[in-house]
């Protein structure tokens, strides 16, 4: 079979993000700041979100239409769906799919991460923006210290699980801790990517001065702790890979507002509510949850992705420099579609 979905700027369809919850157990002020995501905030109706069944045989289409080998797992916080890991187990059967991965907050993995390896996940990107346990637990707006995390990473290895960390970069908030957490990571079998900041959702008070571009990440590191590039390990990967001259250990810099990265973009996000979104700055998604709920053949759902795929020509983070002056288009919100 023919896996060569294209969009208009001759892009393929590699991988697919799937946000599994809109809830999440923190409250960090870059994407579900507690002023807004309050008590009152009303989160999806059961009913709205998609089963594991849906998520599955959109899964399934996708393979077997577009060819895609790579599945991320995220939310919210993914781990606040119930019984996440039969999830992975359905989708560890799919024939094709070689690669399930995971984005977490990690302080719920101690009580997850066995089963989830043994239903089938290959790895974690855990978040953890500072290793200073007072800003840290000012940051997640909900009072949890880094040992939470921290534990979280020792039962995700104990586990066998693959782990990287992200590390959000706002000019403000943490780009003091840039170093320390170099220092950190660097001998241990983890990697660290530093991501730019980022106009995603309507909710955090994005300005182009909160960004710590990925050049002078670089230079903070490399005074102290000499960097150098690596290639990239496959067409589309989002973070410059480099390695410290001493270890050889990795680290990378995801920079979707200073370098974009659209030309290469093969992923498309699966919402909660069953949208699909082309563009994690997209100001809206196509909803497949009605037409999965319609009676629709395989045929049908599959065809119905392809012309959306087909049809798109997102490049946001290309654009975006050139309009900072703009005012900022309504986007979908960062709890809706993960990172």
């Amino acid at each position: 079979m023919d896996h060569s979905m294209k969009d208009k700027l001759g892009r393929p369809l590699r991988d697919l993000r799937i946000s599994v919850t809109d809830r999440c157990n923190f409250r960090c002020r870059y994407c579900m700041p507690p002023e807004i995501f309050d008590k009152n905030f009303k989160f999806l109706p059961k009913n709205d979100i998609l089963t594991f069944e849906e998520i599955t045989r959109v899964s399934t289409l996708l393979t077997n239409r577009a060819g895609i080998q790579k599945l991320r797992i995220t939310g919210g916080e993914p781990l606040m769906r119930h019984e996440v890991s039969r999830l992975i187990s359905m989708l560890n059967q799919i024939e094709g799919i070689d690669d399930i991965a995971m984005t977490t907050n990690g302080a719920l993995l101690p009580m997850h991460a066995k089963k989830l390896k043994e239903a089938g996940l290959k790895r974690v990107t855990i978040s953890l923006d500072s290793l200073d346990d007072k800003k840290f637990r000012y940051i997640n707006g909900r009072d949890v210290g880094v040992d939470k995390v921290l534990e979280g990473i020792e039962a995700a290895q104990e586990a066998g699980l693959g782990v990287k960390m992200n590390m959000v970069v706002k000019r403000g908030m943490n780009e003091e801790d840039i170093l320390p957490m170099a220092r950190y990571f660097k001998d241990t079998n983890v990697i660290l990517r530093y991501i730019e900041y980022m106009d995603v959702g309507n909710s955090n008070g994005w300005k182009l001065d909160h960004v710590v571009s990925k050049k002078e990440i670089y230079s903070i590191i490399n005074k102290e702790l000499p960097i150098e590039p690596v290639d990239p390990n496959y067409t589309g990967e989002v973070a410059d890979r480099f390695k410290f001259k001493d270890s050889g250990h990795e680290i990378g810099i995801i920079s979707s507002v200073t370098d974009a990265f659209c030309s290469t973009c093969s992923r498309a996000r699966l919402s909660a509510d069953g949208h699909l979104v082309t563009c994690l700055f997209a100001s809206g998604g196509h909803d497949l949850r009605d037409i999965l709920r319609s009676g629709a053949s395989d045929d049908e759902v599959a065809d119905e992705i392809q012309q959306i795929w087909e049809n798109r020509d997102d490049q946001y983070s290309v654009d975006r420099l050139r309009h900072t002056d703009k005012t900022q288009m309504k986007k979908i919100e960062m709890s809706h579609i993960g990172g």
